[in-house]
C-alpha cells in the first residue's frame, strides 16, 4: 500500500474535471449533450406513450422497447445534469456517498440496457425459429420474471462493488475524478491502496452481465440467421430480416462502444484521456438518442401510430 503525505483519508467530496484538456471548451461541448438529452427524452416519452395508449402494441417485443425506453431515459438523466452542471455552472463538486451511489445507477441502467437488449434477441428467436410457440413461452407472466430479472441482476451484482470501495478503500491520492461522472475504474484508481479485488470484481461483474448477454445475443441472431436462409419465399425472408434490422442496429452500437470503454479503462494508457472521457458519455448518451429513430424508422407499427398520433393532434388544433 502506498501512502503518502498527499494522500487523503475518505474525502467526504470529490470533484469532477470534466474532459482533461477541453476545460477551456467545455461550455461549447454541453450544448450538443444538452440537445442529444432533450432528444432522448422526448423521442423515448413519445415511444412509452405510444407503446402504452395502443393497446395492439402490447405484445412481447414492444413491451421489452417500452422498458428499454425506460432504461434510456433513466440512464441519460443520470449523468447529463450533473455533467451539464459541471460544464456550464462550475458546479464540479459531489459528495462520496452521492458518487457511489450515481455510479450504482449508471452501471445498474447499462445491465438492465444489456439485459433488454437479450431479452427482445430471445424473442425474436422464438418468434422467427419456433413461431408456434412464441404465445405459449412468452406469456405475460414470463414477461413479467424477465422484466424483474433483468432489474434485479445487475442492481444486486453492483451492491459488492460499492461495498468493496467503501469498506476496503480509505487513502485516495487525490479527490479529483478525470470524468464527468462517477465510473467504477474511474473512482478506483484514486486509491493508493491495493485495488487487485476491486479490480477482479469489476471485471467478472462486466462478463457476468455484458460479456454472457453479447454471447447469446450472437448466437440468438446466427440461429435466426440461419432460419430465415432457409425459408422458401424472398416474401417470409425480408419479413423476418425487417423485423431484425432495428435490434441489430441497436445492439451492435450499444456494445461496440460499451467494449471500447470497458476496456480502455482498464488498458487504454495509450489513447488520450479527453478521447476516452468523450467517448464514454458518448456511450451513455448515444444509445438513448438513438434508438427511438431506429425503432420508429424501421418498425412499422411505430411509425404508423407515431403518424397517427400526430395528425389527430394537427386536426383537433385545426378544429
Amino acid at each position: 500500500m502506498l501512502i503518502t503525505n498527499s494522500s487523503v483519508f475518505m474525502p467526504s467530496v470529490l470533484t469532477f474535471i470534466g474532459i482533461p484538456g477541453l476545460e477551456s471548451v467545455q461550455c461549447w461541448i454541453g450544448i450538443p449533450f444538452c440537445a442529444m438529452y432533450i432528444t432522448a427524452l422526448i423521442g423515448n416519452s413519445l415511444l412509452l406513450i405510444i407503446i402504452k395508449s395502443e393497446r395492439s402494441l402490447h405484445e412481447p417485443m414492444y413491451i421489452f422497447l417500452a422498458m428499454l425506453g425506460a432504461t434510456d431515459i433513466a440512464i441519460s438523466t443520470s449523468i447529463v445534469p450533473k455533467m451539464l452542471g459541471i460544464f456550464w455552472f462550475h458546479l464540479p463538486e459531489i459528495y462520496f456517498d452521492t458518487c457511489l451511489f450515481q455510479m450504482w445507477l449508471i452501471h445498474t441502467f447499462q445491465g438492465i440496457e444489456s439485459g433488454v437488449l437479450l431479452a427482445m434477441a430471445l424473442d425474436r428467436y422464438v418468434a422467427i425459429c419456433y413461431p408456434l410457440r412464441h404465445a405459449t413461452i412468452f406469456t405475460r407472466q414470463a414477461v413479467s420474471n424477465i422484466g424483474v430479472g433483468v432489474i434485479l441482476r445487475p442492481a444486486i451484482l453492483l451492491i459488492p462493488c460499492l461495498l468493496l470501495i467503501k469498506c476496503r478503500l480509505k487513502l485516495y491520492r487525490t479527490k479529483l475524478i478525470s470524468h464527468t461522472y462517477c465510473e467504477h475504474m474511474a473512482l478506483v484508481k484514486l486509491a493508493t491502496e491495493d485495488v487487485y479485488v476491486n479490480k477482479v470484481y469489476g471485471l467478472l461483474g462486466a462478463f457476468t452481465v455484458g460479456g454472457f448477454d453479447f454471447l447469446v445475443i450472437m448466437l440468438s441472431y446466427i440461429q435466426i440467421f440461419m432460419t430465415v436462409f432457409h425459408l422458401p419465399q424472398k416474401e417470409a425472408r425480408l419479413k423476418a430480416f425487417n423485423t431484425c434490422i432495428p435490434h441489430i442496429c441497436v445492439f451492435f452500437q450499444f456494445y461496440l462502444l460499451a467494449f471500447f470503454s470497458f476496456f480502455t479503462h482498464r488498458s487504454g494508457s495509450y489513447i488520450p484521456s479527453y478521447i476516452h472521457i468523450t467517448l464514454s458519455n458518448l456511450y451513455l448518451l448515444v444509445p438513448p438518442f438513438f434508438n427511438p429513430f431506429v425503432y420508429g424508422v424501421k418498425t412499422k407499427q411505430i411509425r404508423d401510430q407515431a403518424v397517427k398520433l400526430f395528425c389527430s393532434k394537427d386536426h383537433l388544433t385545426f378544429d
